[in-house]
């Protein structure tokens, strides 16, 4: 396995590559992971793709230094266009998972002709949640925002409350504890969230593309996933002329691999 970076003025993003298939893989890790976790791609799929996957910025070892600057479509492209001059890299496919989507979603967006195969797993960015969009809210409202993550008893609150009224599933609320039991998940939380606020997709758009430059495309959902969940993602999928949603006997947290099992049988 080879580490590389890409700067962005101050901003550095790393990945690694690995496996020596003839298809370069884009892969996009979830929230508080880092690319360490596409292994399974690489040792089961590595005669078909050479992966590259990236530590989302707030992740592993990219740094996103404009903490105050929100990360644009527009940065994304300059960022993606440099790492594949560098790498010689003409046509690609791109594998997102859960907060990774939002990647694998700009990625498409952005360069709809270069993408050979479009992967997605219980990936957000399709079904915007309450904290991605209260995150977008106005300033008073994102400093609300903060003062919750920074200051927890707020969001402790809120989550006792949603739990008494029986509106949360208890697996959110275990995902959400293990997320925010420390100060510094917790600056991460705020960060991604605000940072990466202005990536949001129109699925009409992301539908069109698909179906215009025929790319073939793969969902991947868990049966016993209440985070990112199989009927959510129709709100993509009821677009798309062709595309296969396979659904796994699955959570949320062990779908890469399972993917990549899943992938390797096929």
């Amino acid at each position: 396995m080879k580490i590389d970076h890409i700067k962005f003025g101050k901003n550095i993003l790393y990945y690694s590559i690995a496996g020596y298939g003839k298809t370069p893989l884009l892969a996009f890790h979830g929230f508080g992971q880092s690319k360490e976790v596409y292994s399974p791609f690489s040792e089961l799929l590595g005669e078909k793709y050479t992966v590259y996957a990236f530590d989302i910025y707030y992740h592993g070892n990219s740094e996103w230094k404009d903490r105050n600057q929100a990360l644009e479509k527009q940065d994304w492209e300059e960022i993606l266009k440099s790492f594949l001059e560098k790498h010689q890299i003409d046509d690609f496919a791109v594998v997102g998972y859960s907060m990774g989507g939002k990647f694998a979603l700009a990625s498409l967006e952005l360069f709809p002709r270069k993408i050979k195969e479009f992967l997605l797993i219980a990936p957000d960015g399709i079904k915007t949640s309450f904290w991605y969009s209260l995150a977008t809210y106005p300033n008073s409202f994102r400093r609300f925002f903060r003062a919750m993550i920074v200051k927890p008893k707020y969001f402790y609150q809120i989550l006792t409350f949603t739990k008494r009224l029986g509106l949360v599933d208890k697996s959110l609320l275990k995902f959400a504890n293990t997320q925010m039991n420390t100060r510094e998940k917790r600056r991460r939380v705020y960060l991604t969230w605000v940072v990466f606020r202005h990536l949001k997709f129109d699925l009409k758009l992301i539908a069109f593309l698909i179906n215009q430059n025929k790319i073939p495309t793969m969902m991947f959902t868990g049966k016993y996933d209440k985070i990112i969940t199989a009927d959510n993602m129709m709100d993509l999928l009821k677009h798309v002329k062709e595309y296969e949603h396979v659904i796994l006997e699955a959570g949320h947290n062990t779908l890469i691999a399972d993917t990549a099992k899943h992938l390797s049988k096929s």
